[in-house]
């Protein structure tokens, strides 16, 4: 996500994970942290259990100063790409 959209570590406000409940091993953002993403907040949830949702699953959410949302870049992979098949 950050390499898609030319993102800097200075312009991230934050960032947030979700993970379903079968991810146990790691939290989201100790990966973050190893990329060197070190000045930024992050706080990682749990996805809500629901019925056929995709399992194994993470998603990011981050904040980023920008100008317009044209810009923006969104990142589908594997089976997540079901999930916004409108913007993928």
């Amino acid at each position: 996500m950050i390499k898609a959209n030319s993102i800097e570590p200075a312009d991230i406000i934050c960032i947030f994970f979700t993970a379903t409940g079968d991810l146990k091993s790691a939290y989201p953002a100790e990966a973050a942290r190893d990329m060197g993403l070190t000045m930024s907040p992050m706080m990682c949830l749990q996805e809500m259990d629901v019925n056929g949702s995709l399992p194994r699953c993470i998603r990011v959410l981050i904040q980023v100063e920008r100008v317009t949302e044209k810009e923006i870049k969104h990142v589908y992979l594997g089976e997540a790409k079901r999930l916004r098949p409108d913007i993928v």
